[in-house]
């Protein structure tokens, strides 16, 4: 059974019919929230087109959701697909991370960072 499947409903700050929204329980900065499918699916390869379809809408309420606490001033939205990828939990879930001024000397690059030495340009 996966871990998702038990977050506690006080935890959760968003549900539809395909998602649901929690902040993350080891943040990387104020605000760190992942948007989880109800249904258990490993990874966003396996989630239904709908629920595809419909991932972007649940992105834009948990960012409103970010910003009635807190005052980000950027953005990273990522997925993990896979172990070699980094994935620990086989249950799809997306992080929306805020990101502050400051928070890192060069946030240039980004994602890209995910593979050492390949951030910069």
């Amino acid at each position: 059974m996966s871990v998702f499947l038990q977050v506690p409903a006080e935890r959760i700050l968003y549900r539809d019919a395909f998602f649901f929204v929690i902040r993350d329980g080891y943040p990387v900065s104020p605000g760190h929230s992942l948007i989880i499918s109800n249904h258990l699916r490993p990874d966003y390869f396996a989630l239904t087109l709908e629920e595809q379809l419909h991932l972007p809408v649940v992105i834009a309420q948990a960012k409103c959701l970010i910003e009635q606490q807190y005052r980000p001033d950027g953005y990273n939205i990522g997925m993990n697909c896979g172990e070699v990828a980094g994935q620990t939990v086989p249950h799809f879930h997306c992080h929306l991370i805020p990101r502050y001024v400051g928070d890192m000397d060069n946030p240039r690059g980004g994602v890209r960072h995910c593979v050492a030495g390949k951030g910069y340009y």
